[in-house]
C-alpha cells in the first residue's frame, strides 16, 4: 500500500523526502469528471493498518462532508503506483484519503479563498492525525496552497449516479455491459426484452435516482471475460441494437 507524504513533509518510508515538481498554471488542471467506477476490493481492504493504527474504509462515501487540514504530495509518488493500482500524476485532479471508497469523488474548497475543485479519490493517506486529504500538487495549486503546503478545507463526497460497489462480490473482476440509461421506463422494458433475445447473458433493468429524476439503468452481464464480452457486441450489434460499453 503507498503511505503518501505532502510536500516538505517528513520523510517517508523509504527515507526519501517528496518534492515539488516544476510549476504549472492553475488553469492547466482539470477538475476531475466524475464517473460510475466499480468500487472493487483493490485499495478498499478494510479494517487496515498504518504506522501502528488501524483505520476502517466507509461502507459508502455517501453523506460524507467533513472539515480538516489537506496537504500535497508531488514528485516522490509520481509515477508510481495508487492504492487501487493507477499511476500516480502530480498534475491530474486525485486525492488521497483514509476512508474514502476508492475511487469515489469529491469537492474540496479552500477556506481560505473559496476556491474549489472536484478530485478523484484512488489513494489512501495521508496518514497524520491532523490533515483529512492528501490532493496532488497540480490539485493544490489548483486550490491555491501549493506554496504553503497545507490549507484548511472542506471534503464533500458527490453522488455518482451507476456506481457498483464490488467489493464483497466472490467474483469483484467480473464485467458488465452498460447499455444505456433511460427516462422512459416502457422503452428501457421493450429494449431489454429485445437485446434478451439475441444475448444468452442475463440482462438487468434496474431504476436509479439521480440529480434530474429517476433513470432506467439497462445492463447485460456479468461476463465471465473480455471475449465473452466482445462476442456479445457484435452480437447486439449485428442485430441492430445498442453495443454498450464495458463497464471497468
Amino acid at each position: 500500500m503507498l503511505m503518501a507524504a505532502c510536500g516538505g513533509a517528513p520523510p517517508g518510508d523509504d527515507g526519501v523526502s517528496d518534492g515539488t515538481p516544476p510549476p504549472i498554471d492553475p488553469a492547466m488542471v482539470a477538475d476531475a469528471v466524475v464517473r460510475p467506477d466499480p468500487i472493487r476490493l483493490s485499495g478498499n481492504i478494510s479494517p487496515y493498518t498504518v504506522n501502528g493504527r488501524t483505520y476502517t474504509v466507509l461502507d459508502s462515501a455517501a453523506g460524507y462532508r467533513k472539515k480538516g487540514t489537506a496537504s500535497w504530495y508531488g514528485t516522490k509518488f509520481h509515477g508510481r503506483r495508487t492504492s487501487n493500482g493507477e499511476i500516480f500524476d502530480v498534475y491530474a485532479a486525485t486525492a488521497a484519503h483514509k476512508t474514502l471508497p476508492i475511487p469515489s469523488y469529491a469537492r474540496v474548497t479552500n477556506l481560505d479563498n473559496n476556491r474549489s475543485m472536484v478530485v478523484r479519490v484512488n489513494d489512501r493517506g495521508p496518514f497524520h492525525d491532523n490533515r483529512i486529504i492528501d490532493l496532488s500538487y497540480g490539485a493544490a495549486v489548483k486550490l491555491g496552497f501549493a506554496n504553503q503546503g497545507t490549507a484548511p478545507v472542506i471534503v464533500e463526497a458527490l453522488s455518482v449516479v451507476g456506481a457498483e460497489d464490488r467489493r464483497f462480490s466472490e467474483d469483484g473482476d467480473y464485467r458488465n455491459l452498460q447499455i444505456g440509461a433511460y427516462s422512459n421506463k416502457a422503452s428501457a422494458e421493450k429494449l431489454a426484452s429485445g437485446i434478451a433475445t439475441v444475448i444468452e447473458t442475463p440482462v438487468q433493468l434496474s431504476p436509479v435516482d439521480g440529480p434530474h429524476g429517476r433513470l432506467y439503468r439497462l445492463r447485460a452481464g456479468p461476463f465471465s471475460d473480455a471475449a465473452a464480452l466482445a462476442q456479445a457486441q457484435a452480437a447486439l450489434r449485428a442485430a441492430g441494437f445498442p453495443e454498450g460499453q464495458p463497464l471497468p
